[in-house]
């Protein structure tokens, strides 16, 4: 995952949902290190969280934070709906 633009970085809302997809992309990658139940149940509970805050903002003005946050949660999505897979 790349660090998004500084520029991007405001106290804002959309800033709340860029950090949430940050630290949902940290419980993945552990996850996908180290996949234990625990960890996986973390992934899934900040993938939860994560969506949530994006969804809260959808309608901001701040329209490439959104669109970022959302490219960066589909990708996160993606880590995550293999890694179930692969612990199948």
């Amino acid at each position: 995952m790349n660090s998004h633009d500084s520029s991007l970085h405001s106290n804002s809302p959309s800033n709340s949902a860029l950090d949430s997809v940050e630290k949902l992309h940290r419980a993945v990658s552990s996850a996908m290190s180290h996949p234990t139940d625990q960890l996986i149940q973390q992934a899934e509970n900040s993938l939860s969280h994560t969506e949530r805050a994006v969804d809260q903002v959808t309608d901001q003005a701040n329209r490439n934070a959104v669109e970022l946050a959302e490219e960066l949660l589909g990708e996160e999505k993606e880590r995550l709906s293999k890694l179930r897979s692969s612990d199948k």
